[in-house]
């Protein structure tokens, strides 16, 4: 697949990232100033999600609900936002036409690691989260059946970090359903 030339400068790579997406259908983010392409989900890193949604879904607050495939904004620069596997976000987001969502807003984000991700690139994105000031982060990692609770971002890093195997439930902190079983989510093969 041949990209299209593109030539970003600053304030220009929202636009670059829009015709990336458009032209080959990969999900684009930005990410510190850095273009981070992906493909479609695997089954397996779906499968994650939709079963970690069906459990939280019917236990959240009246005011929170889950979306996939909504954006994240980095305060103060429009340039720099992250797609997370699925973010809580108050239910007023169904009627919101901005498709960049306020970080204070995100109850919790959950990324679900790609077979492919490097540990570089799962750091920088969990910073990138704490700088944003999400409040809560949860990171599954089909590769290894494990799982990190983010919690208490501050000055750039989240001071509360908690780490555990699939088979072992996460207690988020409330309002946020809990616990969170996790002895069904999938593993990938090799």
């Amino acid at each position: 697949m041949t990209l299209p030339a593109l030539h970003p400068r600053p304030g220009n790579l929202r636009d670059v990232a829009e015709q990336i997406e458009a032209s080959t259908g990969l999900q684009v983010e930005i990410i510190g100033g850095s273009l981070v392409m992906s493909r479609t989900p695997r089954g397996k890193h779906a499968g994650t999600i939709r079963r970690l949604r069906v459990q939280i879904e019917a236990h959240l607050p009246a005011d929170l609900a889950p979306y996939e495939m909504s954006s994240v904004a980095m305060p103060e620069d429009s340039d720099d936002y992250a797609t997370p596997d699925l973010a809580v976000l108050p239910v007023q987001w169904d009627e919101d036409d901005s498709w960049l969502a306020d970080p204070r807003d995100v109850a919790l984000a959950v990324e679900v690691i790609s077979q492919s991700e490097k540990a570089r690139d799962i750091t920088d994105k969990n910073g990138w989260y704490a700088r944003a000031g999400v409040a809560v982060l949860l990171v599954l990692d089909p590769r290894t059946g494990r799982w990190t609770l983010h919690t208490r971002p501050k000055d750039g890093e989240y001071r509360g970090r908690l780490n555990g195997v699939y088979g072992e439930q996460v207690d988020l902190p409330a309002p946020l359903p809990s616990p969170v079983r996790t002895e069904e989510f999938p593993l990938y093969g090799s």
